[in-house]
């Protein structure tokens, strides 16, 4: 099993990240998951890395190698909703408990969820967009989580969140997680000064 620690309860963790989003269209935790699963979901990322399971991943529904790179310069790998290795397990399973708990309080019908490893190498980038396709409406919810090691503000390669007029800056620390709409919320990932790892992912009804 794999060990959390955290200051706040699961479902405190909840409450924040659906406080924030009712109130300024984002919500943030610092700590969603702890230092145990960080460093084993890091690892297994190094591992598809190392091992070439991480491919670029593509626009809407008409993938294009060249025009991608003009507007996002991640590589990603999937994760399977079913998997047996520890630290995903763990990871899904929190997923599926904030699901749970967005369809109690806020009766979302959230009934599927899609996340990846995505890796962001020295310099690289994801311009401003939405999540949603044009021509699929399943996602709903945005979630990212971090899993940088020693991220510091010199490191830079922040998200930033669009909110009307506002602009967001959030740096990305591992083990922080951040919540939006994915259907309404526009936000932008920075270059970074090294290369900048994540899981990211959508609650989905469909």
């Amino acid at each position: 099993m794999v060990k959390e620690t955290s200051a706040l309860q699961p479902d405190e963790q909840f409450e924040t990240l659906i406080d924030g989003l009712l109130n300024r269209e984002f919500g943030v935790v610092p700590d969603f998951i702890g230092p145990d699963l960080v460093s084993g979901l890091r690892a297994n990322l190094f591992r598809n890395l190392e091992e070439g399971r991480m491919h670029p991943a593509g626009i809407g529904r008409h993938f294009n190698f060249t025009q991608n790179l003009k507007i996002r310069g991640d590589v990603i790998c999937w994760i399977d909703n079913d998997s047996e290795d520890p630290f995903e397990k763990a990871f899904i399973d929190r997923v599926r408990g904030f699901a749970d708990y967005l369809n109690r309080t806020c009766y979302t019908g959230i009934n599927d969820f899609e996340f990846h490893y995505a890796c962001y190498e020295q310099g690289s980038f994801y311009k401003r967009h939405r999540d949603q396709f044009k021509t699929d409406h399943g996602r709903k919810f945005s979630l990212v989580t971090y899993l940088n090691e020693n991220w510091a503000e010199t490191d830079e390669g922040n998200l930033i969140i669009y909110s009307g007029e506002e602009e967001t800056r959030i740096l990305p620390v591992g083990g922080k997680s951040v919540f939006f709409r994915s259907d309404e919320t526009e936000h932008e990932v920075l270059p970074a000064n090294r290369m900048r790892i994540s899981i990211a992912g959508w609650l989905k009804r469909v």
